[in-house]
C-alpha cells in the first residue's frame, strides 16, 4: 500500500469485523529515538493465542468473500522493511492491539497519508461505534474522539452530511498544525 493510513484503515476495519465498539488509533512520531509508532486498538472479541500466530499467514482468513488475508502480512512486510516490525497483542472478549513500528526515515516507508479521509470513512461507514484518533508528534498533538463530539451533537447522527464535512475539516486542520 502506498500510504500508512490504508494499512491502518484495513486494520480498523478488522477491528470492526470482531465487532468492536471502541477503536483507537495512535500515531507517535518520536524524532529523538527516530521510530513512527502506529497502534490500532480495539475492544472487539479478541483472538485466541493460535489465532494471533496463524494472522501472519496471508493463507489465513475469516472472511468468507475471500480465501487470502493480506492485511496484517503487508503491514509486517512494510514495517521489517523499514527496520521495524508488528506485534499482535489479543485476549478474546476483551480486544486486541495491533502495533507497527517503521524508522522513521528510512527511504523506504510510506508516507502516513490522508488521515483525515480514512477517519472520515470509518467514521461515516460506522457512525454507530466510537473512533479515538491520536497523533503525536514531538511536543505536538492532536486528538479527535467521536465519543466527544457525539455528546456535543445530542442526537444527530454522525453520518449527518454536514457533520461529516466538520469531521473531515477538523481532522485536516489537526493534521496541518501538526506538520503531518
Amino acid at each position: 500500500m502506498r500510504e500508512l493510513s490504508m494499512h491502518i484503515l484495513d486494520i480498523a476495519q478488522n477491528s470492526i469485523a470482531a465487532e468492536a465498539r471502541l477503536i483507537q488509533i495512535d500515531v507517535v512520531e518520536d524524532a529523538a529515538n527516530e521510530m513512527m509508532t502506529i497502534s490500532v486498538i480495539d475492544d472487539g472479541k479478541g483472538m485466541s493465542e493460535e489465532v494471533v500466530q496463524m494472522v501472519a499467514d496471508p493463507f489465513v482468513t475469516s472472511r468468507t468473500t475471500r480465501q487470502v488475508g493480506l492485511g496484517i502480512p503487508l503491514l509486517t512486510a512494510a514495517a521489517e522493511r523499514c527496520g521495524g516490525g508488528v506485534e499482535i497483542i489479543s485476549k478474546q472478549n476483551v480486544g486486541t492491539t495491533v502495533t507497527a513500528q517503521f524508522q522513521l526515515s528510512h527511504i523506504d516507508r510510506a508516507p502516513l497519508g490522508n488521515m483525515a479521509e480514512t477517519l472520515l470513512v470509518l467514521v461515516a461507514c460506522n457512525p454507530d461505534l466510537d473512533f479515538v484518533y491520536n497523533h503525536v508528534r514531538g511536543e505536538n498533538s492532536f486528538r479527535f474522539d467521536t465519543r466527544e463530539i457525539r455528546s456535543e451533537l445530542g442526537s444527530i447522527p454522525l453520518s449527518h452530511p454536514e457533520v461529516v464535512t466538520f469531521i473531515r475539516d477538523f481532522v485536516a486542520e489537526g493534521e496541518r498544525r501538526l506538520g503531518a
